[in-house]
């Protein structure tokens, strides 16, 4: 299919295009301000100068563009230029996964919030999915997270410890 729009047009509409400020990063930044936490945005001296930056909990988000970034949800490909616009994609894709290997690599927290998922019928199982993430970060930072469950293997010789004296239940009172 050929694209509507002349050349003219194309390159106007897509010089408008920005990668700061987005409606899904605000979005998540009102969230985040009405859940009482604080960021900075943009920080250059971070790979890749994640979106938000939450310093205190070594956490970092970042707001993809499916289309920009090759999420699996968009299909949709540009039919003029392709083989330009499959690089890029790439190219995205390949220096996302480096920069949050280093972030990773340095103590940090990375979350990758989706455009498509901060669409309307979306939105509130994302922030719930976000408030939890931020919460066991929050508590894992703070030394009270739940350690993980292992169970107890009690050793042949060892006395059994009970939570209540043992009752015969089945005798009538």
């Amino acid at each position: 299919m050929a694209d509507r729009m002349t050349p003219e047009q194309r390159h106007r509409c897509m010089s408008r295009i920005r990668g700061r400020d987005t409606k899904p990063e605000l979005v998540v930044r009102r969230w985040l301000w009405h859940q009482g936490f604080r960021y900075r945005l943009y920080v250059k001296s971070l790979p890749g100068r994640p979106d938000i930056v939450m310093k205190k909990w070594r956490t970092v988000i970042m707001v993809n563009g499916c289309f920009w970034h090759g999420h699996e949800c968009n299909k949709r490909r540009p039919s003029t230029n392709a083989q330009f616009w499959q690089d890029k994609i790439t190219r995205n894709r390949e220096r996302d996964a480096r920069n949050q290997a280093l972030l990773q690599a340095a103590g940090w927290n990375v979350i990758v919030i989706w455009e498509c998922q901060l669409t309307a019928k979306n939105r509130a199982q994302t922030l719930h999915t976000l408030d939890l993430a931020l919460s066991r970060i929050v508590l894992e930072q703070n030394g009270a997270a739940p350690r993980r469950y292992t169970p107890y293997h009690q050793e042949e010789d060892e006395p059994s410890i009970a939570a209540e004296p043992a009752m015969d239940y089945d005798r009538p009172k």
